[in-house]
């Protein structure tokens, strides 16, 4: 089996709530699926940024495995 490992970073709007970038999410998933990749397993870890832009941030990591 072959495995592929992508980390990905989310950041939140600078104003309101929501994820600004989860096109980016979804980009990926679909590039890997193009490679014949499928998503095996999905973890997330959140994390503050403090300062002026700094909003909240969430630490996507996606393993995708590909059956030969």
């Amino acid at each position: 089996m072959n495995y592929v490992v992508l980390q990905i970073v989310l950041k939140e709007k600078f104003m309101g709530t929501g994820s600004g970038n989860l096109v980016e999410l979804e980009n990926a998933i679909n590039a890997q699926a193009a490679l014949g990749y499928r998503l095996h397993t999905i973890t997330t870890a959140a994390s503050g940024s403090k300062g002026f832009g700094g909003g909240d941030r969430i630490q996507a990591t996606l393993v995708f495995e590909r059956l030969v």
